[in-house]
């Protein structure tokens, strides 16, 4: 029970047009918690995936049946999944880039590691193809790593990262920070058979002339980085394209 009668396609604070779902899969709910929805504890999802021990998600302040709220069950119970289930958001992030560092085996090893060590929560990591090509006769190749994380471990992360370079671990030219940046994702089963699913959602933002910084893919999702003043328009968006307001 919560103050909210079920889990919705997106908050529905940002858009009216979001839809209660009457059910959704155990990786779905667990994807959209860890990616920015509060409805439901991650820990809390995974057990019942874990056990296969069906919630259901209602409100405390309403009368409830059996078709009231929202079920969160096995993929197998769902007869006809949408390719996306819903679209999920985090205000919170920053994006950190490490300029000029020496493209060779163990780098992003030193790079991580010492983040890790500092608990910082990297999410997202894209590397620059590098500006030479890496052979025993050009041992010096550089690239650019870019990596996302709380706004709030951004100092952690630079301190690490400063601390590394002082032990000599990692050599690098610049770091430069961006915290107006905000991650938004679309989340659903339905990808894993379903062709064409980016091509949507970049057409859909790029419609809005929304800039996407980062990209990072998973079985059943799709997030990108973007700037946050566009991250409401993005969520309206991209929920509009995916057309979630329909049953």
């Amino acid at each position: 029970y919560t103050d909210v009668d079920g889990i919705y396609t997106t908050d529905p604070r940002i858009t009216s047009k979001a839809r209660k779902l009457d059910r959704i899969a155990f990786e779905e709910m667990l994807e959209l918690a860890s990616l920015g929805a509060k409805v439901l504890q991650t820990r809390s999802v995974e057990l019942a995936m874990r056990y296969k021990v069906k919630l259901r998600v209602l409100s405390s302040f309403e009368d409830t049946d059996e078709n009231s709220g929202t079920l969160v069950c096995d993929e197998e119970d769902i007869m006809e999944s949408q390719v996306v289930s819903g679209v999920a958001y985090s205000r919170d992030e920053a994006k950190i880039t490490l300029f000029t560092i020496e493209d060779r085996p163990g780098i992003a090893a030193a790079i991580f590691g010492p983040l890790a060590d500092a608990g910082v929560n990297v999410d997202m990591i894209v590397q620059n193809i590098s500006e030479k090509d890496y052979d025993e006769a050009h041992p010096g190749a550089v690239t650019d790593m870019t990596f996302s994380c709380p706004v709030n471990q951004v100092e952690r992360a630079r301190k690490a990262m400063e601390n590394a370079r002082s032990a000599g671990l990692i050599a690098y030219d610049d770091l430069a920070v961006d915290t107006e940046v905000a991650k938004v994702s679309v989340v659903g089963i339905g990808m894993r058979s379903h062709a064409g699913v980016a091509a949507r959602m970049f057409k859909a933002l790029a419609d809005e002339n929304i800039n996407i910084k980062v990209i990072a893919t998973s079985e059943i999702k799709i997030s990108v980085l973007i700037d946050r003043k566009y991250m409401e328009l993005a969520v309206q968006a991209l929920h509009d394209a995916f057309e979630l307001e329909k049953a």
